[in-house]
């Protein structure tokens, strides 16, 4: 009799495993996805703009993790695979913009100078005196980014060089995340005993390398979904799924319409909110862990704008924590990735842990507000010939201090032919999704339970 798997949640997480599954378990396993929406993809999401296509989730990975070019060469998408221009970004702080600081990690600087303009002369005094004050780190400790780097730096330093990237990363704040989820090879390079962390962050900083750091996907990453949910031959049932029974050795979805359907395995590819209800009965001290991971919403503008346009030759914008801005950072996708047609086109992020914009905002408040911070920043006022908005809510989860351990502690608590997938888990972003679902493929494999 032929094996029969399930995945709960067609996002990218869920597609990969789903693909994974089909390559373990041979082309007669039955594997059913479950997603009531009218369109797989989850957060990754490509739609037309001003008649170009253009990416209004997730819009890039980084191309230097192997996860995403080696799953788009296992899928004959190599050459779909593109980098960027090499223009930088900025950042908008004091009113301003200022060039993107080289030499840092995360934004947290490698030596003063890599701050100069951007923050004030008592600031640049504390980063070049850092490494004359004694430091007290115990090895294996998770402060939030924030508690280290102001104790070290100063808060300009957070404010107006690490929040930014941070807030773009996570819609979360140098306050919230923690260092080891943030910056792990800074995290490992203090263990290791660096004398400060300015030798820690000089330690810590990736070598140089060529080629893009940021990829995507020409076409956007709808080729990828179509490509995943093609060879994975899956069956897609368009209903909610309720809860999980165990049943013998195998495992039962219980749907939103009171049907069940068995199956020998079951990846849970779902954001950590949902989690929770699906196996609270089954697995109380994963549920438990789920609950603890707070998550943010947010909501991106897309906007077409004529093109000539004056915007600057640079990538976007980034902006620093107390600006009068609403957008907490701006995408020029087509200085980006570079122009098609004969448009400009942007993206508007907006949303940051612990307000609720994303939610609370209706279209046209947030279309005004982007061409109100497109006039601050560029000085235009040009009507755009195309916008679109849209929201991801409980979509960005925080990966607080203690992170590691507590993703540890909810995957021990899942019973024999479960596991999980998704962007809480292991790490923000493409690559991290599809490193998350061919480790919950093979946990599955490792049982005995896909094979």
């Amino acid at each position: 009799m032929s094996a029969t798997y399930a995945v709960v949640g067609g996002g990218i997480s869920g597609l990969v495993a789903a693909y994974r599954l089909r390559v373990t378990a041979g082309p007669d396993a039955t594997i059913t996805l479950f997603d009531p929406a009218d369109r797989l993809g989850g957060v990754l999401r490509t739609e037309r703009v001003g008649g170009q296509l253009l990416d209004v989730g997730a819009e890039a990975f980084v191309a230097r993790r192997p996860e995403v070019p080696a799953l788009l060469a296992e899928l004959g998408l190599a050459d779909r695979q593109i980098g960027t221009t090499g223009a930088r970004p900025l950042i908008y702080s004091q009113g301003r913009l200022h060039p993107m600081p080289q030499g840092t990690l995360q934004g947290i600087p490698s030596g003063a100078a890599t701050l100069a303009g951007l923050v004030d002369d008592a600031t640049i005094a504390r980063i070049a005196d850092e490494p004359t004050r004694p430091l007290r780190w115990r090895p294996g400790a998770d402060p939030t980014v924030a508690d280290l780097v102001v104790d070290r730096f100063g808060e300009q330093v957070v404010s107006r060089s690490v929040d930014p990237l941070l807030g773009g990363v996570y819609a979360g704040s140098a306050a919230t995340i923690g260092l080891r989820a943030a910056a792990p090879t800074l995290a490992a390079a203090l263990d290791r005993g660096a004398r400060n962390l300015t030798d820690a962050v000089g330690e810590a900083l990736p070598p140089p390398a060529p080629g893009s750091v940021f990829g995507a996907v020409d076409g956007g990453y709808a080729v990828l979904l179509d490509a995943l949910r093609h060879r994975a031959r899956i069956h897609w049932a368009q209903v909610g799924v309720e809860r999980l029974d165990l049943v013998g050795r195998g495992v039962e979805i219980v749907d939103d319409e009171g049907n069940r359907w068995p199956a020998d395995a079951v990846v849970l590819a779902v954001p950590a909110p949902r989690l929770p209800r699906l196996v609270d009965h089954i697995a109380p001290r994963t549920a438990a862990a789920a609950r603890r991971i707070p998550v943010a919403s947010a909501a991106v503008v897309a906007l077409a704008l004529p093109g000539g346009t004056p915007l600057p030759q640079q990538s976007g914008v980034l902006v620093a924590t107390g600006e009068r801005l609403r957008a907490k950072a701006i995408t020029l996708s087509s200085r980006k990735w570079g122009r098609r047609g004969n448009v400009e086109l942007l993206r508007l992020s907006y949303g940051r842990f612990g307000d609720d914009l994303a939610r609370s905002t209706g279209d046209e408040d947030l279309l005004a507000w982007a061409a109100a911070d497109l006039g601050t920043v560029f000085g235009i006022d040009t009507e755009p010939v195309d916008a679109l908005v849209q929201r991801w809510i409980d979509a960005m989860p925080q990966y607080g201090p203690g992170h590691a351990d507590l993703v540890a502690e909810l995957r021990a608590g899942l019973p024999r032919g479960v596991a999980v997938a998704g962007g809480y888990l292991d790490g923000i972003g493409v690559p991290a999704c599809v490193a998350s679902a061919s480790r919950a493929v093979a946990s599955l494999a490792t049982s005995g339970v896909a094979r």
